[in-house]
């Protein structure tokens, strides 16, 4: 049996197309049979989501910031030929020094970076930017270049021209298309489980992507993944033995691989549906994940039998958009405020969007058992949170920032998205 291979596509910059092209070729190998896996790298929960439509497979995250290696391989490895898309340009991560990087994953898993650069706005200029990258880390391989929103042929000619000298093979060109752009808000992309048309919008990605690059090429400049070198830990110690779990398209932001995990050790996990008015199967804890609850405020406030099951669960805890809900009231983007659950001393606002970013080392004060790794994305604002705070919080340069969070009896819950434990 072959070791499991891969590779990594990313780019100078986000907004490159890095996305649309790995979705594209995910949809494009499954239509031809082969069992690709793919991840994404990072915090990001959306994109996971469109990845798995795509291949048909589950994606899970591979953040080098809040795993170690061994845990990042030992995921890496569940798949026979990976297909891994980075997140914001090569070499961007947390500060001090970058680590969480697509660079940082691919020294780790000691895989090959194909480089998918937009040439709108750029001609010869295209091969100075490229050799910054081939050049800054000797410990990183650009194998392939993808050339994306070439303009004409003539602008294929000199872009291809001003990158020969480099020596990197230059894997296709994808002309402009208007059709190769999907609809986003302020997290990000519009989720995957809202687009009704995006099985067409795949095919079609696809056939355009099996028309522009050279799809065997970029299979055969996979290389083997770095195995781990030791048994790993749990990435997160789970905070109760059995767990329901709100899943729709106001709480959706979950990591696959923790819950997987956390079936295999024997958690109980069920899940429901807010949006839909029902109640959570009786368990230990109640989580409400993060998602777009504000898109839904007036729903989740006439949500009869959902909010009062939530007072008589045994325990609540929520992250983000669930924290949120958790509170006495949210007020939406045109300043309309919507009942909550009351279960947390808490309103927050969308009527003047801050943006709040950055990973996070937390301290807890209640149901979870060590040092957590943690990332914060939203635009929320606070107007009032009163209580005990959940979490003592830390950004990712050791800088002292604001507790986090809060508790109120056996309900709790922080902006914080917990990704692992800090190990």
């Amino acid at each position: 049996m072959n070791n499991p291979s891969g590779i990594i596509l990313s780019a100078p910059s986000s907004g490159c197309g890095k996305t649309t092209i790995t979705l594209a070729l995910l949809r494009a190998l499954k239509r031809e049979g082969l069992q690709i896996k793919s991840a994404k790298s990072g915090p990001d929960y959306i994109d996971t989501r469109f990845h798995a439509e795509a291949s048909g497979s589950e994606c899970y995250n591979l953040d080098a910031w809040a795993m170690n290696p061994d845990q990042l391989c030992k995921l890496a490895n569940e798949a026979t030929q990976l297909i891994v898309e980075g997140a914001m340009g090569l070499f961007d991560g947390a500060p001090p020094d970058g680590k969480g990087s697509t660079a940082h994953l691919a020294t780790i898993l000691n895989l090959p970076i194909i480089l998918i650069l937009d040439a709108s706005s750029q001609a010869q200029s295209v091969a100075a930017l490229t050799l910054g990258f081939q050049k800054l880390d000797p410990n990183i391989k650009i194998s392939g270049i993808i050339l994306n929103k070439v303009g004409s042929d003539k602008h294929k000619r000199i872009l291809t021209n001003a990158l020969k000298p480099l020596g990197i093979p230059i894997l296709g060109s994808i002309y402009r298309h208007q059709e190769l752009s999907l609809p986003s808000r302020h997290l990000g992309l519009v989720q995957a489980q809202e687009l009704e048309n995006l099985d067409a919008f795949l095919n079609n990605a696809a056939d355009i992507v099996t028309n522009s690059i050279d799809i065997k090429n970029i299979l055969k400049l996979m290389k083997p993944i770095q195995k781990a070198k030791q048994k790993t830990n749990l990435f997160l110690q789970p905070p109760s033995q059995s767990i329901s779990i709100a899943n729709d398209a106001a709480f959706s932001f979950t990591y696959p691989h923790i819950l997987k995990e956390w079936r295999r050790i024997g958690v109980e996990i069920s899940f429901f549906s807010p949006l839909k008015n029902e109640a959570p199967k009786k368990s230990d804890l109640v989580f409400l994940p993060g998602g777009y609850p504000e898109l839904h405020a007036e729903k989740l406030a006439n949500a009869d039998i959902f909010k009062s099951s939530m007072k008589k669960a045994n325990a609540v805890y929520g992250e983000c958009g669930g924290y949120m809900t958790m509170g006495n009231g949210i007020i939406d983007s045109k300043g309309k405020r919507h009942e909550m659950l009351n279960l947390l001393n808490l309103e927050t606002s969308f009527e003047n969007k801050k943006l709040h970013l950055g990973y996070r080392n937390l301290s807890p004060q209640s149901i979870w058992s060590s040092n957590l790794k943690a990332h914060e994305f939203h635009y929320a604002s606070t107007l009032k949170a009163e209580g005990k705070s959940l979490f003592k919080a830390k950004d990712s340069e050791g800088n002292k920032l604001p507790d986090m969070g809060l508790i109120n009896g056996s309900f709790s819950g922080s902006f914080a998205h917990i990704i692992g434990s800090n190990s």
